[in-house]
């Protein structure tokens, strides 16, 4: 059997240019009115780059972001969930006419990282757009904040990547195209492959939802975000740290692939299940494991929003498809992980895992029960936050206080 498709039905579209087109487009770009992106819209044009936004060309035109926030869809009928959006204020936009090629600068080093021809400039019911995609216009949601915050005016039109971002020497072969991770699930032979969405260390209930998939699918892609996350996350590098202590001691061999790719959290819940899925079609996975609260935060989503909204949307949308799996715990009755489909016991009787709460107690240097993480996960991860804690102190000492 072959890999899915990507999304769309083509071939893969990666818009990073290589060797003598990417010399002479830089030096074209130097000549160009420059624009500074945001860390979003940087983790955008990466995956523009890549090829995981397959097959969109550049950002969204005013009648595709309407249609994206509206109905899921842009103007030629392709399935979007998420509006791939580039904004700015309005004085850099009024300078900048349409038909104009501009220069996008990293955020962090002010390099150029692509360019872009402005085919139009338009303004948006910032407002809409949250009630649409996040569900909520409160100001205390990362992902309203985010667009809210956003510059007046957005600009259209395609784009050339020219520069992965640090990314590559960063992460080095953590980092993964598109086009990598479909060779090697070919080079092992897997045709049916779960991708499991994390921004957290992988605890016992992450792993339990990883092990069931291995036993459907050919092997399980791990897929950590690697972009920019709200305060008090765990960084990717201790991240994978800890999934590789996990996989090594506790996976069978070659079930399992280590990956992350360039974006930043939305915390779009349902809406960004189905971009997570949208874009590991474009890796060559067939299924996403869909668990609790998939991509939310706080207590913006039902539990199991993200299961639902797959059922609402057109058949062919997607190829990959959900795996959705419930509510997950340790039974002590039991004697080990189980789901509300497989568990017959009462509250009483489960210890309910989540990221939040491992966070909680590693942070607070509270004791963390062996049934909830792994032993050689709960190393790294307490020797991360032993670090916190004496950073925090030599502040302290520095300034008088905490800072906080």
């Amino acid at each position: 059997m072959a890999l899915v498709n990507p999304h769309g039905g083509g071939d893969l579209n990666p818009l990073l240019l290589l060797g003598e087109d990417l010399i002479a487009e830089l030096k074209r770009a130097r000549a160009f009115p420059k624009l500074r992106v945001g860390s979003r819209e940087k983790g955008d044009l990466i995956m523009l780059g890549i090829g995981g936004f397959t097959p969109l060309d550049g950002f969204m035109t005013h009648a595709d972001w309407q249609g994206v926030c509206d109905g899921m869809t842009v103007t030629n009928g392709l399935f979007w969930p998420i509006p791939i959006t580039l904004s700015t204020d309005s004085s850099t936009a009024n300078a900048i006419p349409t038909g104009t090629d501009i220069a996008l600068t990293d955020p962090d080093d002010g390099k150029i990282i692509a360019t872009m021809m402005v085919t139009e400039k338009y303004t948006i019911d910032k407002g809409h757009e949250c009630a649409t995609v996040f569900g909520t216009t409160d100001i205390e949601h990362p992902g309203v904040k985010m667009v809210m915050e956003q510059g007046e005016v957005n600009l259209a039109g395609p784009v050339k990547v020219l520069s992965q971002g640090s990314f590559p020497k960063k992460y080095g072969p953590l980092f993964m195209t598109p086009r990598e991770t479909r060779a090697l699930f070919n080079e092992l032979g897997w045709s049916k492959v779960a991708a499991f969405q994390t921004r957290n260390p992988m605890h016992r209930s992450h792993e339990y939802l990883a092990k069931v998939a291995i036993e459907v699918c050919d092997g399980v892609l791990i897929h950590s975000l690697l972009g920019h996350l709200k305060p008090g996350d765990i960084p990717a590098e201790v991240r994978t740290h800890a999934i590789i202590a996990l996989t090594k001691n506790y996976f069978v061999a070659k079930t399992v692939v280590q990956g992350g790719y360039p974006l930043d959290m939305r915390y779009a819940g349902p809406r960004e299940a189905l971009l997570h899925a949208l874009f590991r079609q474009n890796y060559g996975c067939s299924h996403l494991i869909v668990g609790r609260d998939h991509a939310g935060v706080g207590s913006y989503y039902g539990p199991f929003d993200a299961h639902h909204i797959f059922d609402k949307i057109p058949k062919g949308a997607l190829e990959t498809q959900p795996l959705k799996i419930d509510w997950t715990f340790w039974c002590y009755k039991c004697g080990g992980m189980a789901s509300a489909r497989t568990c017959p016991h009462g509250d009483e009787d489960r210890l309910l895992l989540s990221g939040t709460k491992l966070r909680k107690l590693l942070s607070e240097g509270s004791d963390v029960p062996p049934e909830f993480s792994r032993p050689e996960v709960l190393e790294i991860l307490r020797s991360y936050y032993a670090g916190l804690a004496e950073h925090e102190k030599v502040e302290v000492k520095l300034t008088g206080h905490s800072g906080r």
